[in-house]
Parts: structure tokens; sequence; C-alpha cells
């Protein structure tokens, strides 16, 4: 694909990624000025439902470009989307941590600490933000460089375990008999299973190519 394009698409991309957030603040100035009720009787779960989804499916995205790739190699160029939309993911993570910090918490470190060795959801939630994080610090070209390419895609393995972890934060946050974790988790648990079965695909390929006759 032309740069051009590519350069087109980042820009709808970021459009697609910062939108969520412009909605969120507009109804959180109409929350707070004109309609108390724009963000729903609850407005602080809101927000905090409203960035954990957005994270798990920043997280879920992210993870379907690689299985993409490999099923139609016409979409290659989505790799230069990766490192973008992984980033994103992160934001929306602070996003949801502040909202706790601070919503919930009340930047009380006592009444951190009694919910996270309390409270499992918590504890799960913050492990996913902390799986995160050394993702998003060595997102930089320069990491790449000092890391080298094959210590800096294991490191990057961490994106599966956060997004695994960020699911088991979903379903102990939510009320027993409640399914909204339902679909990110059939959607991840798929992409899941694709992987080392597009690697078995990709193996099998090359050792037929590796066995046809040269001459």
């Amino acid at each position: 694909m032309k740069q051009r394009w590519i350069v087109a698409l980042k820009v709808v991309a970021h459009a697609a990624c910062l939108g969520p957030v412009a909605w969120l603040l507009w109804h959180l100035y109409l929350s707070a000025t004109s309609d108390p009720a724009a963000l729903g009787p609850d407005p602080t779960h809101t927000v905090t439902f409203f960035t954990g989804r957005g994270t798990l499916r920043l997280l879920v995205v992210t993870l379907a470009i690689t299985p993409i790739r490999r099923l139609i190699p016409k979409l290659s160029w989505l790799i230069r989307f990766r490192r973008m939309l992984g980033l994103y993911a992160f934001f929306y993570a602070c996003l949801h941590l502040m909202t706790y910090v601070w919503l919930y918490a009340g930047f009380s470190w006592a009444a951190m600490v009694d919910d996270i060795s309390q409270r499992r959801f918590i504890t799960a939630g913050l492990a996913a933000w902390l799986l995160l994080l050394p993702l998003a610090l060595t997102s930089t070209t320069w990491s790449i460089r000092k890391l080298g390419g094959k210590n800096w895609n294991r490191l990057h393995w961490l994106t599966y375990a956060a997004a695994i972890t960020g699911v088991i934060h979903y379903w102990w946050g939510v009320k027993s008999g409640v399914k909204t974790p339902t679909t990110i988790t059939v959607v991840l648990a798929i992409l899941l299973l694709a992987r080392p079965v597009l690697a078995r695909r990709s193996a099998a390929r090359k050792a037929g190519v590796a066995r046809i006759p040269v001459g």
C-alpha cells in the first residue's frame, strides 16, 4: 500500500481511538453543567466501564493484526498500526486506572492497599496494567534497537497475558449472572487458538516448499 494511504488510514485510526474519549469528555461536561443524567444514574460506573471496555477492545484489535496478516498476506501493511493501537490500549488502561484511583479510592493509599488485598478483581486489574507498562515503555524505536528484534518480540508476548488478565478482571468485576464479558472472551479465545494453528500451517507450508525438488 502506498505511503499516502497509510498516512490517511493512520489519521482515521487516531480519530477512531480518540473519538470515544471526546464523547466521554463531552458527556462529563454535560453531566457537570446542564444534564446530570448525561452519563446515566451512576456516572462513575459508566466512566469505569467505558474506559475498561475500550482497553480490552483495543488490545483484542492489536492482537488480531498478526493472524489477519498471516491469513491474508496482502494486508501485511496492518503491522504498521499495531504499535499505535497498543499504545492507545495502554492510554485507555491508564484512564481506567485513574478512574479507580481518583473516583473510587480518592487517592487514598490505604484504601487502595485494602482493595488490592481483599478484592480480587482490583488485583487482576492492577496486574493487567502492570503487564502493559513495560510494553508501553519499550514501544519506541530506540527501545527496539537496544533490545533487539527477537527480545522485543518475546517481551511483547505480555500483550496476551495482559489481555487474559484484563478479561479475568472483567468477569470478576461484574455481578454474578451478568454475561457482558462473554463476547470479548470468545474473541480473545479465538485469537489465542489461531496463533498455534497458523504457526503450524506456516511450518507445514515451509516444509512442503523444502521438499520440492530443484532442477
